[in-house]
């Protein structure tokens, strides 16, 4: 069986050609003129980065495969989901301020931005994950649903829980509603920190199950009748309402491959990586610190795993960066990124990935100069 093909593209520029300009070369290499994009909707999934956090892509890139879309006739917007945790991104309209404060609008990219779940993270559409263990409906924000073409866009750097954040991630986790992304990472069901409860009763009208209660000006779940939707937490307005997070980093991953397959099962996609300020955790930190090794450069490839499998080879490749947090950390798992944060192993949403059908681990890696 061929492996599929992941093309890869250093950072080093030429008079004449920018970094924008090869990014678009690369993709048309890696055969995305391929897609029948004409007059399709075309979802291009991005981090829009947490405002304080300088590691996010810079809407530069975001614009070159917008242009290439547009050449091949299709209609593409950029799009993410609101989070989860509080931030500058948990509700549609902080998100379009957050997106637009990092450069991303209308004006400097050329297309729309569209927060796929809706205003408060509650518009999902149900879908059901083929051959899923852990999630046999997947919540994913609507408009990401709607699209008829999906392309990643991902900033490749380390993540906390996931080891490291690839395409998979971008596309998982961040496909998924507020209560997807409560399911990746809860086993359990969301209760309310009542010192920031106003008893306003919002979670009451929107439950389905009458778990949530209020009494005294402050709400109770019941966990009983609670099926651990998450809804209520979409549209508390104090961020009262929160999941234990309480599951492992082993099953958060293969929950999140299993989200990618829903989000991306019978339609066609494609998947970019930029390897480069590999931060040590995700740009939904307000934060970023130094980079753990030095900028590698830009991949792409129509299969997610053997892309995500590539780029944490690559990474792996390369010296530590002093001064770094990696640099600070004993050098004992043979992986950069389970050195960095020892509790995680990327290796294990890959692995699931493929053995759920969404890719494969083997790749066969063609350089563009």
């Amino acid at each position: 069986m061929t492996k599929p093909k992941v093309y890869f593209t250093t950072m080093r520029t030429k008079l004449g050609e920018g970094l924008p300009s090869k990014l678009q070369r690369l993709i048309k290499a890696a055969d995305i003129e391929k897609i029948n994009f004409k007059d399709k909707f075309v979802a291009i999934k991005i981090h829009f980065g947490e405002p304080g956090n300088l590691a996010f892509l810079r809407p530069n890139y975001a614009t070159a495969v917008a242009d290439v879309v547009k050449q091949l006739g299709g209609k593409p917007f950029l799009t993410d989901c609101n989070t989860l945790y509080v931030g500058g991104r948990k509700n549609a309209l902080d998100h379009l301020d957050s997106a637009a404060y990092n450069g991303f609008t209308h004006q400097t990219t050329g297309c729309h931005v569209i927060i796929a779940d809706g205003l408060k993270g509650t518009d999902e559409t149900l879908v059901p994950v083929k051959g899923g263990q852990y999630v046999k409906e997947a919540k994913i924000g609507h408009a990401l649903m709607d699209a008829d073409i999906v392309i990643s866009l991902n900033h490749f750097k380390g993540h906390e829980c996931a080891g490291m954040g690839g395409a998979i991630k971008n596309i998982g986790m961040g496909g998924g509603s507020r209560a997807g992304k409560m399911e990746m990472h809860s086993a359990g069901k969301p209760y309310v920190h009542t010192e920031k409860c106003i008893g306003c009763g919002a979670c009451v009208r929107i439950c389905a199950h009458d778990a949530p209660h209020v009494k005294d000006k402050k709400a109770s779940i019941n966990h009983d009748k609670c099926v651990g939707c998450g809804r209520c937490i979409g549209v508390c307005p104090k961020d009262a309402i929160t999941p234990p997070f309480d599951e492992s980093n082993d099953i958060l991953n293969r929950k999140m491959a299993e989200y990618t397959k829903a989000v991306l099962d019978g339609r066609p996609h494609f998947h970019i990586s930029l390897a480069i300020d590999i931060s040590p955790y995700c740009d939904c930190h307000a934060e970023n610190d130094v980079p753990i090794v030095p900028d590698i450069g830009m991949f792409a490839s129509f299969d997610p795993v053997a892309l995500d499998t590539a780029c944490g080879d690559a990474v792996n490749r390369q010296r530590v960066m002093q001064d770094s947090l990696l640099a600070e950390r004993e050098h004992t798992h043979g992986d950069h990124f389970t050195d960095l944060t020892p509790a995680t192993n990327w290796r294990v949403c890959v692995e699931h990935a493929q053995a759920i059908g969404l890719g494969s681990m083997e790749y066969e890696l063609v350089e563009v100069k």
